[in-house]
């Protein structure tokens, strides 16, 4: 078993070693989607009890922390990012008691505790919102919020014309007499929140602090780039606006406003010990632009979603790494690397699919891991889960899929709940079934299945991880390109290799073998390598650690 550290920053040496590097620097964090990790009383949904047994699995993979999914009371309208209730747990997940007992057993394990925050909007149900519909036009409820009267003669137009992300108007009109609309970037029953109010930012700071006093290390801060809107709420010009996102500034996304909530936000945070951090899920149409997140005096951390969406091609892997290290770097923040999460479809079905989806995914793993800075995990990733593309419509829960132009309202795929164990469905998921249907041949890929083969992606990931604790050069600092040639001169077009102190990376895009001269010592392989003389014969779509 792989031994976590105590949650805590790692200690320098004596003598002349450098500061000790804080936790969030280069730690490897894993994400639960609640509903889908572990059901513990058999209703079919995860929940964080659940959650709480299987942590010794991941202290066991070797993360450093865990990230948790929204579980606050809610409709669940969008999977609870529609949170009616920001200090109480949902009864589908438990009770308040259950997170705590989790946030001290993962503290038990040496695992750290992120919790999702969901600042943007809140839930059509939450208080603020059903006292701002009682309540008439210009008043102190509806100021929380974003109500606008409509255009047209009888105000029957929405007040512009923004889209929300999941297809539709960003607009509905209130069933009262006064036919006010309100704006929701996502759902209509996830209203946005005025941030300009300052009864917003005094609310989210006091919730802050309840779950920081719970023992939290740190928040995802969900819709990081949207709590502020342009002044005048003006009209975009053009349709799918939902393409837009992350290609250019909207005047509703990424306005230089958010960076304030940021900057407050992280002195909240300082204000307490033991390396509590904001990481900011923000769409930026640069990396310039998503490095301002991540200012010595705003978030920690920022995902980049510029990685996850790179394609299959070396050359275009190479320029995005660079300019996410040259940003982040230019503000003294450290990467960030993630290849799946809750809302996309699963790389390995993202690369292709099939055998030569697991071969692209197994070695991106290998070259996420061995990047410098922070690395993300997408629950059942360690398993080589595919998408489930063919899920029957009357099971569909993402509300994007009943909109239609919007996002794809495809994410119910990746959400499928993972397999631990057994021949049948569910799988060890819980003691019944589970919330969206498991495929048949997820008993090849259960954790019990793939536990002990040293040939399973669930072993390559707890190889990596290993490895990842106990070789120097991994984690934060320096990395160099080897350059690309022929013979002698450097590796052939179509592969990467860098090396980092002691440590050197070689990934083969092509769908071809390559013979390549041996950097130093094999430590892991994602296919098996053969070696004549000074040179090794690098597998088609393969990735190599090397120790030098």
């Amino acid at each position: 078993m792989t031994q976590n550290p105590a949650p805590a920053t790692t200690t320098a040496t004596e003598g002349n070693t450098p500061p000790a590097t804080p936790w969030w620097r280069d730690a490897v964090i894993y994400q639960i989607y609640v509903r889908s990790f572990a059901d513990s009383d058999g209703d079919g949904i995860g929940d964080l009890r659940g959650a709480r047994r299987r942590l010794p699995y991941l202290a066991e993979l070797g993360v450093d922390a865990v990230w948790l999914t929204p579980f606050y009371a809610s409709p669940q309208a969008d999977g609870g990012y529609d949170v009616a209730d920001y200090r109480a747990v949902d009864p589908l997940f438990g009770g308040l008691q259950d997170a705590d007992d989790l946030v001290r057993e993962a503290h038990r394990l040496g695992l750290r505790v992120i919790v999702d925050i969901v600042p943007n909007h809140t839930s059509d149900r939450h208080a603020w919102f059903r006292e701002a519909l009682a309540e008439g036009p210009g008043g102190a409820a509806r100021a929380r919020y974003h109500f606008r009267p409509g255009r047209g003669a009888d105000g029957e137009l929405p007040p512009n014309d923004w889209e929300s992300v999941f297809g539709g108007p960003a607009w509905t009109r209130t069933g009262g007499a006064d036919g006010e609309w309100y704006l929701h970037l996502f759902a209509p029953e996830q209203p946005d929140l005025n941030w300009e109010n300052p009864e917003v930012a005094a609310e989210f700071e006091s919730i802050l602090r309840f779950w920081l006093d719970l023992g939290v290390d740190g928040f995802r801060v969900d819709v990081a780039h949207g709590m502020v809107k342009a002044p005048g709420l003006p009209d975009i010009g053009r349709k799918e606006q939902a393409k837009l996102i992350g290609a250019q500034v909207l005047p509703f996304f990424d306005q230089d406003g958010v960076h304030a909530i940021h900057r407050s936000w992280r002195r909240l945070l300082d204000s307490y010990d033991g390396g509590r951090i904001g990481v900011a899920e923000a769409w930026a149409p640069t990396p310039e632009r998503l490095a301002l997140y991540v200012r010595p005096d705003e978030l920690h951390q920022a995902f980049n979603f510029h990685f996850l969406t790179c394609p299959w091609d070396a050359a275009a892997m190479r320029a995005v790494i660079d300019e996410s290290l040259a940003s982040t770097g230019s503000v003294g923040a450290p990467a960030t690397w993630v290849l799946s999460n809750h809302d996309v479809v699963r790389h390995t079905t993202r690369y292709g699919g099939g055998e030569r989806g697991t071969r692209r995914a197994r070695a991106a793993a290998l070259l996420m891991l061995a990047l410098p800075g922070s690395a993300y995990v997408y629950q059942g990733e360690e398993l080589g889960l595919p998408e489930v593309v063919d899920l029957p419509d009357a099971v569909r829960q993402d509300p994007a899929f009943f909109r239609g132009d919007g996002q794809e309202g495809t994410r119910d795929g990746c959400r499928v709940p993972i397999p631990w164990e057994g021949a049948e469905a569910p799988y060890g998921f819980g003691p019944a079934g589970s919330w969206l249907p498991q495929p048949a041949e997820w008993r090849h890929l259960s954790v019990a299945a793939q536990s002990g083969d040293p040939r399973s992606t669930l072993e390559l990931y707890r190889s990596a991880l290993a490895l990842r604790r106990r070789l120097p050069g991994l984690g934060d600092g320096p990395m160099s390109w080897h350059a690309t040639g022929d013979g002698d001169a450097g590796v052939p077009e179509g592969v990467l290799a860098f090396s980092r102190p002691g440590f050197a990376c070689t990934l083969n895009t092509l769908g071809i073998e390559v013979e390549l001269t041996v950097p130093g010592r094999p430590v892991l392989a994602t296919a098996p390598l053969e070696f004549t003389g000074g040179t090794v014969r690098l597998p088609a779509e393969t990735c190599v650690w090397w120790e030098v």
